[in-house]
């Protein structure tokens, strides 16, 4: 697994932060935990599959936003209680 961290510029509202999730759901099916911070500038989430950085770039800019960068980091599941 995989965590996601994508940058996004033009996030003004909690709406703004719902259509980027939205895109980030259509982009990538797998996605799961996703979420994004008008604040933080950013979108996450967590995929089982090998995420197509173009087509992500791609999906977010059509809808308006600006791609500021892309990173991704392993994942590990926490147990109960973050163990």
């Amino acid at each position: 697994m995989e965590k996601i961290t994508i940058g996004i510029e033009g996030m003004k509202c909690g709406m703004c932060e719902a259509h980027i999730c939205d895109v980030i759901r259509r982009a990538v099916p797998s996605a799961k935990k996703v979420k994004a911070s008008r604040s933080r500038n950013q979108a996450t989430f967590v995929s089982d599959e090998a995420v197509k950085k173009e087509e992500l770039k791609k999906a977010v800019e059509d809808m308006g936003y600006g791609f500021l960068s892309y990173s991704s980091e392993p994942y590990k599941k926490k147990g109960l209680f973050g163990k």
